[in-house]
């Protein structure tokens, strides 16, 4: 796999890349659609490719391994085949699942043993098992196996916790090199930079993570609970560290202004559950700020979601169609919705990259911005 920086800034860290997997080719920066049971929620793989006009979707570890299970998707030839994606694919390692699972489940050296949340039975992630799952879940970016640290995590607990995650990558590591693919294409296996809000920390994992040489690198433990502007404290911190010839992937992060934060601070790959999650429950996002088309004063407007949009469904429907939809609890409203909602996160990211390419990118984020928090 390779990585191309093609072009950076010169006001600001924001730099657009091209990233090359044997699935195809990821332009950077990018949003990746989360599929967390090997579906993007009510999205067919037609949609997600030809309207949203994604280039690459998350699987989730730790729900593909209980359902269906690795058994079944090594039959279908691995996830691409099992559900008809033909672009590239990254997974999770399961670690954020089993560690907001609570109080069931107990996390030693050794791994994590967790109960199902679909049926209580006993099972255990180490650093071996999750990365042999996600060889046989088969997709080109696979996740290190890791703690998903608190973000109001004290300064004593965050360091040991980040202590065992770099003893688990070195166990992820040893795995993965003694593994090969299983179906005649390469995987690579990004580590995650966790260390909480504390700035010693992150830069120490960041410093660690780099002994690896890794095709890219993730940036973990953020968006869990911390204020904002230590998040993107953490983000500076930590892109410091790690090389400008590497991707660098911000998990689980976020909402628009987010991304173009982080975008502004260097980073290259997002995924999140927000666009769709949201977008069932009625919340759109436009180029002029956030619709809640659940009020009544969108019952009678049968104008386009968003009229400066470029989604087909903009241009498809009304608001007070998609208001009705919603309101009826009617299932084609939610997928309208977080078509929407997808095919915006990827115009943003796409014209944000347009905009690094041409110079005023930091004059565009700035408006763009005060657009993005507005309440329509």
């Amino acid at each position: 796999m390779e990585y191309k920086l093609l072009h950076q800034c010169s006001d600001s860290k924001a730099r657009a890349g091209l990233f090359t997997t044997d699935h195809g080719q990821i332009e950077t920066p990018i949003f990746m659609p989360v599929g967390t049971a090997g579906s993007v929620k009510g999205i067919h793989a037609r949609e997600l490719d030809e309207d949203i006009k994604a280039q690459i979707i998350l699987g989730n570890t730790y729900h593909l391994y209980l359902r269906p299970g690795t058994d079944i998707i090594e039959g279908a030839g691995g996830l691409h085949k099992f559900n008809g994606w033909h672009k590239p694919i990254l997974t999770d390692s399961g670690g954020f699942q089993v560690f907001s699972l609570g109080d069931i489940r107990k996390i030693t050296e050794e791994g994590v043993r967790f109960q199902s949340h679909i049926d209580g039975s006993y099972h255990i992630f180490s650093p071996e098992n999750s990365i042999s799952i996600q060889r046989s879940i088969g997709a080109d970016i696979i996740m290190a196996f890791d703690e998903c640290t608190p973000g109001d995590a004290d300064y004593n607990y965050a360091k040991k916790s980040l202590e065992m995650t770099q003893r688990w990558l070195d166990r992820c590591m040893n795995q993965f090199s003694k593994t090969t693919p299983k179906y005649g294409y390469e995987q690579t296996l990004f580590p995650i930079v966790q260390g909480c809000v504390y700035p010693d920390l992150r830069q120490s994992a960041a410093r660690f993570v780099t002994n690896y040489e890794a095709d890219g690198y993730a940036i973990g433990g953020l968006a869990v609970g911390e204020k904002e502007d230590d998040m993107y404290r953490m983000i500076e911190v930590v892109n410091d560290v790690l090389p400008e010839n590497k991707p660098r992937y911000l998990m689980g992060v976020g909402t628009p202004v987010n991304l173009l934060e982080a975008i502004d601070r260097g980073v290259d790959m997002f995924d999140c559950v927000m666009p769709t999650r949201n977008g069932r429950n009625g919340m759109l996002f436009t180029q002029k700020g956030v619709i809640n088309i659940r009020n009544q004063k969108w019952e009678k407007d049968f104008t386009p979601v968003d009229p400066d949009g470029t989604s087909y469904v903009d241009h498809a429907y009304s608001r007070a169609y998609l208001r009705h939809l919603i309101i009826s609890k009617e299932m084609l409203g939610a997928q309208i919705a977080s078509i929407h909602n997808l095919a915006f996160y990827l115009w943003l990211v796409g014209e944000a990259r347009k905009r690094i390419i041409a110079g005023d990118f930091s004059q565009w984020k700035a408006q763009m911005i005060q657009q993005l928090k507005t309440r329509v």
